[in-house]
Order: C-alpha cells, then sequence, then structure tokens
C-alpha cells in the first residue's frame, strides 16, 4: 500500500500540469496583416481613453470640492481614498473588459514589462504604446472639453512632484509603485497559476486593480502617482504646463525601471528557479 503510494506521489509530480507560452518573437512582422493586431489596438485606445477621462474628473471634482474659494473644505469630496479607489476600480472594469482583446494592458510600462518577459513582440508593443499615448491625449482632453474652467483651475488632473519631496524620492516612487503592479500582471497570469487554480484567469484583473489602488494610497501625496506613462503624459499635453514638463521624465524612466525589474524578477528568478527545483526533485527522483 505504501508502495502504491509512493508511485502515485511520483506520478504527480513528473508531469506538468501547465504550459508555458513559448516567447514571442521580438519582431513578427506577420503581426501588421492581422485584423486582431488592429482591434486590439482599437481597444487599447478607447480603454486608456475612458481611463484618463474617468480619474481626471474625479481628480478635478475632489480639488473642486476641497477649495475654500469654492466653499469646500478639506473634509468634503471623495479624498485621497476615493482617488485611489476611481484609478483602481477603472483599472479593474478596463482589465475585465479588454482582457481578452488586448490583453488588457492600459499602459506603456505594463506593455514594456511583458516585451522583457518575452510575452509581445516589439511590434506590438510599440504599437499598444502609440494607442495607450494617443488614448490618453484624447481622454484628458474629453475631460477639458467637459469641464474647461475646472480643468484649468486645478492643474488638469497632471502628475509632478509635491512640494516638500526631491526628485530621488519621487522616482524611487515611480519605480517601486509601478513594479509592484507590473508584478502583480505577472502573478496574475502566470499559467502555472491559472492551471492549479481555476478561479484565477476569472479574478485577474481584481489583484491588478487593487494593486494600483494601494500604490495611489501610497504615492498620491509624493507625485500624484503616475505608474503609468501614457497617464501622466496625457494630462501633461493638455495642461501644457512648464513645470509638469520639468517634472515629465520621472514619470517615464520611473515606470520602465519598475516594469524591467518586476518582468526579470518574475521571469528569470522566480520562475526560472521553479523550474530548476523541478528538474532536481527529477533528478533525484
Amino acid at each position: 500500500m505504501a508502495k502504491d503510494v509512493e508511485v502515485q506521489e511520483q506520478g504527480e509530480y513528473s508531469a506538468k500540469d501547465y504550459q508555458d507560452p513559448p516567447p514571442a518573437p521580438l519582431i513578427d512582422v506577420e503581426e501588421l496583416t492581422k485584423w486582431s493586431f488592429y482591434r486590439a489596438l482599437i481597444a487599447e485606445f478607447v480603454a486608456t481613453l475612458l481611463f484618463l477621462y474617468v480619474t481626471i474628473l474625479t481628480i478635478i471634482g475632489y480639488s473642486h470640492q476641497t477649495d475654500p474659494k469654492a466653499g469646500g473644505t478639506d473634509c468634503d469630496g471623495v479624498g485621497i481614498l476615493g482617488i485611489a479607489w476611481a484609478f483602481g476600480g477603472m483599472i479593474f472594469i478596463l482589465v475585465y473588459c479588454t482582457a481578452g482583446i488586448s490583453g488588457g494592458h492600459i499602459n506603456p510600462a505594463v506593455t514594456f514589462g511583458l516585451l522583457v518577459g518575452r510575452k509581445i513582440s516589439l511590434i506590438r508593443a510599440i504599437f499598444y504604446m502609440a494607442a495607450q499615448s494617443a488614448g490618453a491625449i484624447c481622454g484628458t482632453g474629453l475631460a477639458k472639453g467637459f469641464q474647461k474652467a475646472f480643468f484649468d483651475r486645478y492643474g488638469g488632473g497632471a502628475n509632478f512632484i509635491h512640494d516638500g519631496y526631491n526628485k530621488g524620492t519621487a522616482l524611487g516612487a515611480e519605480i517601486i509603485g509601478t513594479f509592484v503592479l507590473v508584478y502583480t500582471v505577472f502573478s496574475a497570469t502566470d499559467p502555472k497559476r491559472n492551471a492549479r487554480d481555476s478561479h484565477v484567469p476569472v479574478l485577474a484583473p481584481l489583484p491588478i486593480g487593487f494593486a494600483v489602488f494601494m500604490v495611489h494610497l501610497a504615492t498620491i501625496p509624493i507625485t500624484g502617482t503616475g505608474i503609468n506613462p501614457a497617464r501622466s503624459f496625457g494630462s501633461a499635453v493638455i495642461y501644457n504646463d512648464e513645470k509638469i514638463w520639468d517634472d515629465q521624465w520621472i514619470f517615464w524612466v520611473g515606470p520602465i525601471i519598475g516594469a524591467t525589474i518586476a518582468a526579470i524578477y518574475h521571469q528569470y528568478i522566480l520562475r526560472g528557479s521553479a523550474i530548476k527545483a523541478l528538474g532536481s526533485f527529477r533528478s533525484n527522483a
């Protein structure tokens, strides 16, 4: 009986119950001939447009509600907690809606991290980033079109280094914040986890949105929270202020570094060590 159990246990570990997809080619020109590719670009454009429209108006609305000149107080409005929920909730909704079409990136940093992890091709990454940036500009422009006076008065929801913080602190906040987000994306979409926990594909947008929510709670007082170059770029283009442009590089360099570290950590350290451990177990068996 003990022998049967031992054989059964060995059999359980001898075969993988999941299949890793092959690395995406670096250059895949064939993608440019497929309608599914352009459909994905449209999905990324529209999702980022909606993301910026809702979140920028949330920021502007909160600024107006707490403006002493408008009769508001610090206790009015949704507060920082509400702004964080707006960002996290919109990411949850939009990732859920677009994951099956484009992968639900809605963020050039996420796209870049997936490129480093060999999940998408360079061509797809470049076009995704362009679509996301264009969507962010249009979404912010739409917000300004509906509330031009409030948009101009309250800074257009743009990201910048807040008083009391220096560029090093802001850069560190963007790197770590983006690391948390991209690491969550890799973990939530890991084929190994999806194969063993059948509920994960359904719930994948939830931890991603929650990661955005938590990072905003930590970094809104520092930079207003970027962790998404398209979000920062769109508001900078439409608001077009010298201070905003001076700080803009932080909201590209920080997220790109954070995304790169997260991709390397998950793909080449965590998953790499797991494969080595499995190979060692098989050798001993």
